[in-house]
């Protein structure tokens, strides 16, 4: 079948998932066999290989079709998602290999976002396994609602027949409780090719499809041409002043010259007048294109905007509910900031609540404090700004998200939204005619927020005393907020975990901000460990309003001083989560003061931080 016929064919995009060594590569290398998408020169290298990397002694191993990385094919098991193209007379695919190791739980789930149906695979040998669940729970929070149950390895069982029933039976009790909507269960072998393009011989007892036509009769909606026009706004085209063009792919519905749309958040109406695609000026578009909308008026629409067509509204909110899965060892803590991606678009995220974490083999729902890796939960997030987007159910692609570590960049978790909360649409923010400003001026000096970070030990409070002191001789209006000082009162219900020490940090930072408000120079002396939290404080306040003090004080020095025995204390075992022993410490990089307060004594140190208080 040649390039052009394939192409007019319905195409399915699916991915095999399941627990490691479940035969995920075989399977997808037997399809792609099979259905004559092998050139010689690629197979007669398979063939080379096969006697080094493969497991199949002198056969080919047809799993060597898919593991394309040089480690993949050492250790046997499959890291990134390889994606393969192959058709048959009556259908297109689109296949997703998809890692089964836990650890790349991240590459399965990206896999299963841009997928219509699921080959859940398990090994007849072992049954469903704890990872098998998972991939299905993800399978199901992604929108997939068509999945195939492939029982492999049936030749290694002799083809038992009771041993597929069970482990059929079994899925389907587990299933229950999730919304896949349609499920085939096939009995195979993939390294002989058993019921995948052909009914078994030894399988005579299966009166069911072969895998192949499972796939090629599967019925899936294309839920983006049926749905609400979205066309997230990736970029503002203005190559001259008479032309301003918003660009984007049509993530859902069609356009046509003439509609009228809405652009959200900012809600602003228009009119399309012309839409350019790839090859110029066109009447109509769909989803999946990739257009250039001119508009009638010259209205305000930036990257991450939502354009959609009047009376067909997007969610516009602050605040949402989410399910989220967590891809990074160290765990989720409630109220640290990262950096969310949607469709388009960036902001700063909170997850100000994790309501449960569900339990991948039972489903059921766990009180929890923090999610830890591969681990699914249920949130609320809180944005630093209002946001357009569609309940996940509704877009997939306009309701989804990524949560990114703000100083690693790395990719820590993705959600999908259930809904947005209403929980603060009747406040809103009392303006005041007395400023800032004013009350500076008032105190004759310009507020700060002076953050001393260090060991406990280290000095902090005691370099913080003796600069208020010096401040107060000098005239200046100050408040000093001491860590210890604090948790008799604001904070005395939190304790020393990591999520406890991330709200304590959130709490003591709104404070802070507040008497900077007051105009008031505000001395903080918190142990402070994480740099997230103090990054956060930083972007309450306007950026001359917040100078980091790092007291660094070697921990030997720290424990020297240990007026309180409180380091003893956590050498013996007796006191947990103690900061520089059992709990971790992440030093500034770059603050703006870094006191050697292990080489000088307290009157140069606090010098110091009054020469550069003189300078901002």
């Amino acid at each position: 079948m040649n390039i052009k016929t394939a192409k007019q064919l319905p195409r399915l995009r699916f991915l095999t998932c399941g627990s490691v060594d479940d035969g995920k590569s075989t399977l997808l290398g037997r399809l792609l066999y099979e259905s004559s998408s092998i050139f010689d020169d690629q197979m007669s290298a398979v063939e080379n290989e096969s006697s080094k990397f493969g497991t199949q002694g002198e056969n080919a191993d047809l799993a060597l079709l898919l593991d394309g990385l040089q480690a993949e094919r050492e250790q046997g098991i499959t890291i990134d998602v390889a994606y393969r193209y192959f058709s048959t007379p009556r259908r297109s695919f689109i296949a997703a290999d998809a890692p089964g190791h836990e650890q790349y739980t991240r590459n399965m789930a990206t896999a299963a976002s841009n997928s219509d149906l699921a080959i859940l695979l398990v090994n007849a040998e072992t049954g469903l396994l704890p990872q098998t669940r998972r991939h299905a729970r993800i399978v199901s929070l992604l929108g997939i609602r068509h999945c195939v149950l492939a029982v492999n390895k049936m030749d290694i069982v002799d083809h038992n027949e009771k041993i597929f029933n069970q482990i059929a039976e079994e899925f389907r009790e587990f299933s229950n409780d999730l919304d896949i909507l349609h499920t085939d269960c096939i009995p195979v072998s993939a390294l002989n090719g058993d019921n995948v393009f052909k009914p078994s011989k030894a399988m005579g007892w299966y009166k069911g499809k072969p895998l192949v036509t499972l796939l090629e009769e599967a019925q899936i909606e294309d839920v983006a041409e049926s749905s609400e026009f979205r066309l997230p706004v990736q970029y503002v085209n203005r190559p001259s002043s008479d032309f301003r063009g918003f660009c984007g792919n049509i993530a859902s519905g069609n356009i046509k010259t003439g509609d009228k749309i809405q652009v959200f958040p900012s809600a602003k109406t228009s009119t399309v007048k012309s839409i350019l695609g790839p090859s110029g000026n066109v009447d109509v578009a769909n989803s999946h294109q990739a257009v250039t909308l001119l508009l009638d008026d010259e209205i305000d629409i930036s990257r991450g905007d939502i354009v959609c067509k009047a009376g067909e509204e997007a969610t516009v909110s602050d605040q949402l509910a989410a399910h989220i899965v967590w891809m990074n060892e160290e765990a989720m803590l409630p109220e640290r900031p990262y950096s969310i991606k949607f469709h388009s678009m960036s902001c700063t995220a909170q997850i100000t609540d994790l309501v449960h974490r569900t339990d991948t083999n039972t489903g059921k729902k766990i009180a929890s404090k923090r999610l830890e890796l591969n681990e699914i939960g249920y949130c609320k997030l809180s944005l630093d700004r209002a946001v357009a987007f569609d309940p996940y159910t509704k877009n997939r692609q306009t309701g989804s998200f990524v949560l990114i570590d703000r100083y690693t960049n790395a990719t820590v978790g993705a959600g999908v939204i259930d809904f947005a909360l209403r929980r603060a649409s009747n406040i809103v923010w009392q303006e005041t005619r007395v400023s800032k400003q004013h009350r500076a001026r008032l105190n004759g000096q310009r507020p700060v927020i002076v953050w001393f970070t260090g060991l406990s030990g280290s000095g902090k409070s005691t370099i913080a005393d003796m600069l208020e002191q010096r401040l107060v001789a000098m005239g200046r209006r100050t408040y000093l907020l001491d860590g210890d000082n604090v948790r008799h009162g604001l904070n005395h219900d939190l304790g020393f975990t990591d999520q406890d020490r991330v709200e304590n940090i959130r709490r003591v930072g709104e404070v802070a901000k507040l008497m900077v408000d007051a105009g008031l120079i505000v001395l903080v002396s918190f142990i402070s460990p994480f740099k997230a939290e103090r990054e956060m404080v930083r972007k309450l306040v306007d950026a001359d309003e917040f100078l980091e003090v790092f007291v660094d004080t070697p921990l030997e020095i720290c424990e020297a001083r240990d007026v309180k025995g409180l380091y003893k204390k956590a050498r013996d075992g007796k006191l947990k989560n103690f900061t520089g022993i059992d709990s971790p410490y992440e030093a500034p990089e770059k603050p703006e003061i870094w006191l050697k307060a292990g080489e000088q004594g307290v009157e140069i140190l606090v010098e110091e931080v009054l020469s550069q208080l003189d300078k901002n």
